[in-house]
């Protein structure tokens, strides 16, 4: 489960950036197309910031659609899948534009 290793690097990261102040809330951005399971994340949080400044903290989580962008006929269209064709014309040609996020967006703490 890779899910904890990327929990684990949330806290880490939070920490590093609260310095000595408790951690109130993180907002995360996950991508459908980043092979991360926005469950796991949740269910880990809790245990890994256990008896930390982050014991406590709520954990949003914000889910980014995938979007793709076909290189053939320059469609723009939403993808459930990673290596979905166009689904306007068919090629498999396709950048893949927003749904592989994982990132931290915001982090609040107390004053």
């Amino acid at each position: 489960m890779h899910e904890m290793s990327i929990t684990t690097g949330i806290i880490e990261l939070s920490l590093q950036h609260a310095g000595v102040r408790r951690v109130r809330s993180i907002d995360v951005e996950i991508g459908d197309l980043s092979s991360v399971v926005p469950e796991a994340i949740e269910f880990c949080f809790e245990a890994c910031s256990r008896d930390t400044l982050l014991e406590g903290a709520t954990l949003n989580i914000f889910k980014i659609a995938g979007l793709g962008e076909c290189l053939e006929c320059g469609a723009t269209f939403p993808m459930a899948e990673l290596f979905a064709p166009c689904s306007t014309c068919g090629s498999n040609r396709v950048t893949i534009i927003a749904g592989e996020e994982l990132r931290v967006r915001e982090i609040e703490v107390d004053d």
